[in-house]
This record gives C-alpha cells, structure tokens and sequence, in this order.
C-alpha cells in the first residue's frame, strides 16, 4: 500500500484538525516514517565497511528534513549552489557532500571548492580542465555505460543521456586527473529512477565493481568507494510489490565481499536514494472545493500541479484517500483537478473514489519526493506550505506556503539599463 498503516494511524484521526489550524493545502512528511527508513537502509547495508548513504537534497529540498537526514548520519548529494548552501548550513562538510552537476559553470565550480570543499564527482571528460587550481585531492567520475546496459523504464536508454562519461573515456579520464593532482579516487553511476526490482540494483553494484577493476588494472588506482547511484523504487499502486531491500543487500553484500577476497580490499560503497527516503512519507492534503459534471465528473481542488506536477509530467498515479470515507464504496468516477489553466492539471484521471462532497480532505499520497520541489509559479499559483508530523504527535511548520509578494519579489532591484557599443 502507498502510505504506511502507522502513517495513516497518526495522521488521519487528526488530519481534520490539522488542517482546521494550518488551512489547506500543505505536504506534510512523516518523521517516524523517514527515521525509520534511514535505520533500515543502514540495517540493510551494514555488512560493507564504509557503507553511506548521500541522501538526493533535490528529491525534499527543506533543511528540517535535511537535518533529519544529518542526524542518521548521512551526507547529502548536491547539484546546484542552493543545494550546497542547504547543506553547509548544516555542517555538512567536504566528505559529507557529493557535488553532481553536468554543464557545470566557474561560478557553481567555485562554490564547490569553497568552504572546505566537497566530493565532486565529475559529469564530462572535458570538466577536467575547467576544474580551477588546485585541482581536487579526491575526484570522482560519473560513468553512462551507454549500450552496455539496458536502460531502466525510467530514467530512459543510456545511450540517450546527457549524463556522464562513455565507457571508452573512463580510463583516460582518471588518467587525466591523475595528471592534474588527483590522488584519491570514487567511481559513481546513476542508471536507475523508481526501480522495484533489486535484481537491476545489484547489477549495478556488480558493474561499477568491474570497472574498477579495469580501472585499477590499467592505471594502478585504488578506488576508496563506488556510488551505486539512487533509484530505489517505491510502490505508488496499493496492488505494486515494494523493493526487496533485504534480497538486494544481501547480494550487493556477497559482491563486494567477493571483491574483497580477490583484491585484499574492497572500496566503500555510497548511494543516494532520495524517492526511497521520503516519497512513502509525506502526503498532500487538499480540500474539494467544486464539482463539475459535463462529459466527465470532475472534484476541484484548492492545490493544483504547482503542488505535484507528477501526475502532469509523468502521468504517474499518487493514490487517493477521501477522509472519513476509507472504507466507503468507490461508487464515483472522477477526475482530480486544480485550478491551473492546463488541461493537464490532474491529480488523478478516471479514478474510482466514494462520493466527495465539497469541503472533504483529499489525501494524496507519496508526495515526500519530488512533490513540493518540482513546484514552480505558472498562471501565478503559489507552492502551499510544509508540515512535518513529528514523533511526539506535534505537527511543524517547516517552510510556509508562497505568497503574492514572494511572487513579486524579483521586480526589486536597482535599475540596469545597458546600451551596447555597436547598437
């Protein structure tokens, strides 16, 4: 099922009450819910010196949540300056941040050199040399195995991604940063996004292995970790199966256990699983405030795809609770929608729900990843607000909703009128 038992046992008895006091909507994320992910993931892998998980800032951007994340122990995958700065405010130091970016610019290469530093983990062979002096004591290279490996139904064919680097540049490429100073080494890879069968993750782990060996064998490196990437799946569907975690790392553990007794060492092993992390645990409760019937049957909501663009972009399913209706018959058809100017603005399309009469809270799940932070401002509709559901039962804002003057804030500046030479 999408959204916990427990999640639904402390959320939907008070969720009326919650929304009485905050108003709607908002994305609320379970605490619980996320610590107890993160022990399971650290439970899971336990038996790979080293192992850590490098949660994705990009999936639940919120620094409450990061700080949830920092207290597990965990680092952060970063891709852009806001990301870093999240991070650094939180202490997270060099080893703590992974720095992915592609087209990276001087700017966002000078940011990552700055306070200490970070992982940075190299997208392109011609990065190299755009990396300002002094060049990193530890580098990192993402790899794209490209027809080596059949794409996952998501993320798409890796001969189609503008990600990384080719196979055929991947020794050259330590090489290269050899040449520049580099003298400690990670190997990363991302060729996954919501994948439920561990079979793809563990040939992933065993992938990344063999090319350090190659690696190692022709240029005499060590590599000190390989990141697997993220891409851990969730099931959004009550009738999908969840990920095996405990067949995968007993697997992906057998691997790097087998890579220990052939080489005398083993790297360690990162990931960044942000989906996995908090996308079962946080929801988006909206109020139905219309009806419309014409050739279809339609409930308006007060959120739109400015909340949860998901369904828009991907056509993805989030399931659908009406509260206080649970265990009502699904007798309705209906289509879910906001009130953007897009046709596409659809939480659910020909979904089977009880009867919703207006002023009922609709709660849709799995909003925790890639919900709140895919929001934008089109037709000016505003992101709603944050809640976290805390392990005491208390609930907390954790970042307010938008307001019109957010919307305007970026016609304050100082006047800049420029007139070219040659105009």
């Amino acid at each position: 099922m999408p959204m916990s038992e427990s999640f639904k046992s402390r959320l939907f008895p008070a969720v009326e009450e919650i929304a009485a006091h905050f108003g709607t909507p908002f994305h609320l994320y379970d605490e619980a819910g996320i610590r107890a992910t993160g022990e399971e993931l650290k439970k899971a892998f336990a038996g790979i010196e080293g192992y850590r998980e490098y949660y994705a800032v990009k999936a639940l951007p919120n620094r409450r949540i990061l700080q949830l994340m920092k207290e597990m122990g965990f680092g952060f995958d970063c891709s852009s300056i806001p990301e870093l700065i999240l991070a650094r405010e939180l202490g997270a130091t060099a080893e703590d941040i992974m720095f992915t970016s592609n087209n990276t610019s001087d700017e966002e290469f000078a940011f990552a050199a700055a306070d200490g530093g970070c992982i940075l983990n190299l997208d392109d062979i011609t990065l190299i040399d755009k990396v300002p002096a002094p060049f990193p004591d530890l580098i990192c290279f993402r790899y794209n195995p490209g027809p080596r490996r059949t794409g996952n139904l998501i993320i798409g064919n890796p001969v189609e991604a503008k990600y990384g680097i080719s196979h055929e540049q991947v020794v050259e490429a330590y090489r290269r940063a050899q040449k520049r100073g580099a003298r400690r080494f990670g190997l990363h890879t991302m060729v996954a996004s919501n994948e439920r069968d561990y079979t793809y993750m563990v040939e992933t782990a065993r992938m990344v292995l063999s090319l350090a060996e190659t690696v190692e064998d022709a240029l005499g490196i060590r590599f000190e970790f390989v990141n697997i990437g993220g891409g851990f799946g969730i099931p959004y569907k009550p009738e999908d199966h969840g990920l095996d975690l405990p067949a995968m790392s007993a697997e992906i553990g057998a691997l790097f256990a087998a890579f220990r007794a052939k080489h005398g060492y083993a790297p360690k092993m990162y990931m960044e699983s942000g989906r996995f992390m908090t996308g079962p645990h946080g929801v988006l409760v909206t109020r139905a405030i219309n009806h419309k019937d014409i050739y279809r049957k339609y409930v308006g909501v007060d959120a739109c795809m400015s909340a949860l663009m998901r369904p828009a972009l991907y056509g993805s399913y989030h399931h659908i609770d009406v509260i206080g209706k649970e265990q009502s018959p699904k007798t309705e058809v209906y289509d879910v929608v906001g009130s953007l100017c897009e046709n596409n603005d659809k939480f659910a399309v020909q979904r089977e729900l009880p009867k919703v009469d207006e002023g009922d809270l609709l709660v849709i799940h799995d909003t925790g990843a890639h919900g709140h932070a895919m929001g934008f401002q089109y037709n000016g509709r505003l992101r709603p607000m944050e809640l976290l559901l805390r392990t005491d039962g208390s609930v907390e804002m954790i970042r307010r909703a938008e307001t019109v003057e957010d919307y305007f804030a970026t016609y304050n500046f100082s006047p800049d009128r420029f007139t070219p030479a040659q105009s």
